[in-house]
C-alpha cells in the first residue's frame, strides 16, 4: 500500500512563455498545477510511495493530468466521469514592477463532485499519511465534505492526517474558508500554511511566532508548519518553536515553493525525522523548487539534500 495518498483536483495551468503577457503572446505553456499533485510528486522526489487520488472527466485534458504527474514518479487513481470538465487556471508572469495576473476558471470541474464512492478509501485507510488542501474544499460543499471524510479516515492510530491551507482569495473570502475548514480541523494531525494564509484565515496579527502559536494553540494542533518564501520556515512541534531560515538563490517562479516543502516536509516526517530534521527538507526543497520555471516541483533528491548542507 502506498505510504501517502493526496486527494483533490488538480487544474491545467495555462501561461505565455518566459515573462510575455497573454496581450500579444501567440502561444501558451501547458502544465498540470495541483496542490495535492505538487505535494505527492515532491514527496515521490525523495522516495516516497505517493499515490494521487482525484476524480476527472474522461477527456483528452484529464487525460493529460494523469500523463504528466506518472512521469514525475506519482501513483494516479482516477475516478473517470462523463461529464464535468478540468479545471483551468490563467497564469500571466508578473517581472517587478508588473504584477502577476492569475485567473481562476475552475467552475464545473468534475472534482468539485468528487464522493468519497470515488476515491480509493482501502488504500486511504491504508496509507502512513493522508493530504488535502483548503484549495479543492474551495470548490463544493460536496468537495469539502469528501475531504473531511478522506482526513478522519487517514488519520487513525499512528498514521498521519495532514492539511495544507492553501487559501486563495480568487476562489472564497476568509470568512467562507474558515468557515468550512473549521470542522474539517478537527480531524487533521498536522496543518501547513504560509505566513500570509494563517494571517488572512485566522485573524492573527503578531511576529510570526505569535501567528503560528495562536493557529496551533487554538486549534490544538500538535504540529504545525508555517513557510516564509525566501525567508525560510518554522514549525511548532508540541509548543516548541524550530525556525530555519532560508539561502540565498534566484527566484524564477515561486508558484511552485509552498507544495515542494509540504512534500517534502511530509516525506521525512514518514521516514522518521524529527520535525525540526523535516524542516531542513522542506526549506532545501522549497529554495530548489523556486530556481525553475512552472509549478511543478521538479528537484533531484541530491539537490535537496546538497541545499540541507547549506542550512
Amino acid at each position: 500500500m502506498p505510504t501517502l495518498v493526496t486527494v483533490g483536483e488538480t487544474p491545467l495551468r495555462l501561461s505565455p512563455p518566459g515573462n510575455r503577457r497573454f496581450v500579444g503572446s501567440e502561444t501558451v505553456e501547458m502544465t498540470a498545477t495541483g496542490t495535492e499533485s505538487n505535494v505527492a510528486i515532491a514527496a515521490a522526489a525523495l522516495g516516497a510511495d505517493a499515490t494521487w487520488a482525484s476524480k476527472l472527466p474522461a477527456t483528452q485534458l484529464g487525460k493529460r493530468i494523469v500523463s504528466e504527474l506518472r512521469e514525475y514518479g506519482v501513483e494516479t487513481d482516477v475516478a473517470w466521469s462523463e461529464s464535468g470538465r478540468v479545471g483551468l487556471e490563467f497564469r500571466q508572469p508578473g517581472v517587478p514592477p508588473r504584477d502577476p495576473v492569475i485567473i481562476h476558471d475552475r467552475d464545473g470541474a468534475t472534482a468539485s463532485s468528487m464522493e468519497p464512492a470515488d476515491l480509493p478509501m482501502d488504500a486511504v485507510e491504508a496509507a502512513e499519511a493522508v493530504f488535502a488542501s483548503g484549495s479543492t474544499a474551495a470548490l463544493s460543499a460536496t468537495a469539502a465534505e469528501t475531504l473531511s471524510a478522506v482526513l478522519s479516515a487517514g488519520g487513525n492510530g499512528d498514521d498521519l492526517a495532514v492539511f495544507e491551507l492553501d487559501y486563495r482569495p480568487r476562489l472564497w473570502s476568509p470568512k467562507e474558508a474558515l468557515d468550512t475548514l473549521d470542522p474539517l480541523l478537527e480531524d487533521v494531525d498536522v496543518l501547513i500554511a504560509n505566513e500570509e494564509q494563517l494571517r488572512t484565515v485566522f485573524g492573527r496579527t503578531g511576529d510570526p511566532r505569535e501567528v503560528a502559536h495562536g493557529v496551533a494553540s487554538a486549534r490544538d494542533l500538535d504540529l504545525l508548519a508555517m513557510t516564509r518564501s525566501e525567508h525560510g520556515a518554522l514549525v511548532i512541534d508540541e509548543s516548541v518553536v524550530h525556525e530555519l531560515e532560508s539561502v540565498e538563490a534566484e527566484t524564477i517562479d515561486a508558484a511552485g515553493q509552498h507544495d515542494a516543502f509540504s512534500g517534502a516536509f511530509l516525506q521525512r516526517l514518514l521516514a522518521g525525522d524529527r520535525p525540526d530534521e523535516a524542516l531542513a527538507y522542506g526549506v532545501a526543497a522549497a529554495t530548489m523548487t523556486r530556481t525553475t520555471p512552472g509549478p511543478i516541483p521538479a528537484f533531484d533528491q541530491s539537490d535537496v539534500e546538497g541545499v540541507v548542507q547549506q542550512l
